[in-house]
């Protein structure tokens, strides 16, 4: 089993995930294309990339879906947004702002900060962006 880092990504591939959770179910390159506002061409190798890595299944001439891999990765990518949203929250920060400026710079937070910021918050089950799962991010390589 590989163990997730929260690292493994860049922003912009993280973000495709997240959209294709966020639909739960298999999402065509058009509709990634418009939804994240990014060329097509660019979204392709991307997906691409994101199929290899193992993340994505590929079904074609229908799109993409995530795999179990990606499907937890993505879970843990909602589940990091929303603790530091909740964390912005509590110094000052309005939900919509705490949102913003999560979206900034959660990329860079890795789990083992997330586990141990969730766990000094003692587990918040909702946070500013919506509930937030604490079952243990780790898929099977």
């Amino acid at each position: 089993m590989e163990e997730i880092t929260g690292l493994e990504l860049s922003p912009r591939k993280a973000a495709y995930l997240k959209f294709i959770l966020e639909k739960g179910r298999t999402v065509k390159t058009t509709e990634l294309s418009s939804g994240c506002n990014v060329d097509p061409s660019t979204i392709s190798k991307a997906l691409n990339d994101l199929a290899s890595a193992g993340y994505l299944n590929h079904v074609p001439y229908k799109g993409v879906s995530l795999s179990v891999k990606g499907k937890a990765y993505a879970e843990f990518l909602v589940r990091r947004h929303r603790i530091l949203g909740l964390l912005l929250s509590h110094y000052g920060l309005s939900p919509d702002e705490a949102c913003l400026e999560v979206s900034r710079f959660e990329a860079y937070v890795s789990k083992g900060a997330i586990d141990k910021i969730c766990k000094a918050m003692g587990h918040p089950m909702v946070g500013v962006c919506g509930k937030i799962k604490h079952n243990e991010c780790v898929y099977k390589s």
